[in-house]
């Protein structure tokens, strides 16, 4: 199965959260890659998941739909700019 790009920006989660991607990383051991977030809510701690699990469609409901969905680029915040 061919490897989906992951672009950096906003997701939304199946469940309604959103997410910034800030990164994709390779396993040290395996070679896997690896997709780096943080929530766009709450205390933003970091987070890894399995690139193919991000990239997993999951059924839901009967309905089969993207895990996360790409829904644009993070927007800086008024103070950052």
């Amino acid at each position: 199965m061919e490897q989906k790009t992951i672009k950096l920006g906003r997701y939304r989660h199946f469940k309604g959260n959103e997410y910034e991607v800030i990164g994709v990383a390779t396993h040290s051991e395996t070679l896997e890659l690896m997709v780096i977030y943080r929530p766009l809510y709450g205390a933003g701690t970091i987070w890894v998941r399995p690139a193919v699990m991000w990239n997993e469609t999951i059924e839901r409901d009967g309905k089969s739909q993207q895990r996360f969905e790409y829904i644009g680029e993070v927007k800086p915040k008024s103070n950052e700019l």
